[in-house]
């Protein structure tokens, strides 16, 4: 089979045999052929020497790489690909049996080396997200490889990328399924609790696997504590909390849905004897108008800025949300707070957060500085990879 080919410029070819899932529109001398979005095109140096192959988009980022040797990307090769990613999660999970954790993260873009692909797990449930024209054109493939791959415990294949694809193309995508059926919400367990997902209706593909390792964290701090879960979805680090033997919760996030998600999660965790308020609030109008102090604080906020325009605007909006949070602190108090914004860098966060403590005019310690879980990997060669940073202060 032959693909289109691009050519790169002399002497910028050095990313690509360092592994870097990413060819720059800048690094292109000249293309073979006249691909369109989402094809399949092979890399090659100046000399025409073979690179790599991913599938190419008319933009900055200009191919995303999924194989360094030549290959024909057919079922056999995705079920390939998808099998050695669940060969890391069987390692990662080794020691959680199905009915303490039955959900996770099986693909994470760039960190499985299948760029423009997220698949999360939830108990016989596989949610497709292509964030990628390329990744989209293969869903059928990856479906049934999909399918091989797990045998009988698949149940249900969704695919929700209507979201996630570029703009103009997404118009006349519809979010479906692909294998199966399955009614939501759908009941999984996480270290020992119980969730309901709905990856039909909710955010993302339905749940912050992101956070299950900070969740964990959270309960060792948490009992005998009044604890606030601000953008709390569904409610994932107040069950956690609740568990563990918080004296009281409050959740708040602004949307209505993620609320109902919230009190259906303790519920089905606690039944009606939870000490637990929720508040379908914006979180900085909640912070301002109350006078409640708390010992222990989330923020989890959404991604403030998903570009770099919008970088400057998502940094003050974090040192505002922390520099109320922590106002609201009670003394020696402990805030959890995140930034997912891949633009926002891990150092630039910390220093938001050092202006926020500054502006509260708290004396603050660092106790945890926190990332995204194993089934989240990075890609060694793609540092960008690296998108959950938080922080675990210890507020005097």
């Amino acid at each position: 089979m032959t693909f289109p080919q691009i050519i790169l410029k002399t002497n910028r070819d050095e990313a690509v045999r360092r592994f870097h899932p990413w060819v720059f529109s800048g690094a292109i001398a000249s293309m073979k052929g006249q691909p369109s979005d989402g094809d399949i095109v092979e890399v090659t140096d100046s000399r025409n020497n073979y690179l790599a192959t991913g599938h190419y988009h008319n933009g900055t980022i200009a191919v995303k790489l999924f194989s360094y040797e030549k290959i024909v990307p057919d079922v056999a090769f995705w079920k390939q690909k998808l099998q050695n990613a669940l060969t890391v999660r069987n390692v990662i999970f080794a020691n959680h049996s199905a009915d303490t954790t039955n959900c996770y993260r099986l693909v994470h873009g760039e960190g499985d080396g299948l760029p423009g692909l997220i698949i999360d797990y939830y108990n016989g449930v596989a949610v497709v997200q292509a964030h990628s024209i390329g990744m989209y054109r293969v869903l059928e493939d990856i479906s049934l490889a999909l399918q091989d791959v797990y045998g009988i415990a698949l149940k249900a294949i969704y695919h929700k990328s209507a979201e996630t694809l570029p703009e103009n193309f997404a118009k006349n995508v519809q979010n479906s399924y692909l294998f199966g059926s399955c009614t939501v919400p759908h009941t999984v367990r996480e270290n020992g609790h119980t969730f309901l997902i709905d990856w039909e209706t909710g955010q993302k593909t339905g749940f912050f696997l992101d956070q299950r390792n900070n969740r964990d964290l959270l309960a060792y701090y948490a009992k005998g504590k009044k604890v606030l879960n601000a953008f709390c979805y569904s409610g994932g680090f107040s069950i956690y909390a609740l568990a563990a033997g918080a004296d009281q919760v409050d959740s708040v996030d602004v949307s209505k849905k993620a609320i109902e998600l919230t009190n259906q999660n303790v519920q089905a965790n606690f039944g009606e004897t939870a000490t637990h308020q929720s508040y379908a609030e914006d979180v900085m109008a909640f912070l301002k108008q109350t006078s409640d102090t708390y010992d222990v604080m989330v923020l989890d906020p959404p991604a403030f800025a998903k570009s770099m325009a919008a970088r400057h605007r998502a940094v003050q909006g974090y040192k505002r949300l922390n520099a109320e949070g922590i106002r609201h602190l009670k003394a020696n108090g402990i805030l959890f707070t995140f930034s997912c914004s891949q633009v926002v860098d891990r150092e630039l966060f910390y220093n938001t957060i050092v202006a926020a403590a500054i502006e509260a005019g708290r004396q603050v310690r660092v106790l945890h500085q926190i990332t995204q879980p194993p089934d989240h990997p990075v890609n060694l060669f793609h540092p960008e990879g690296s998108y959950l940073k938080g922080l675990v202060l210890w507020v005097e």
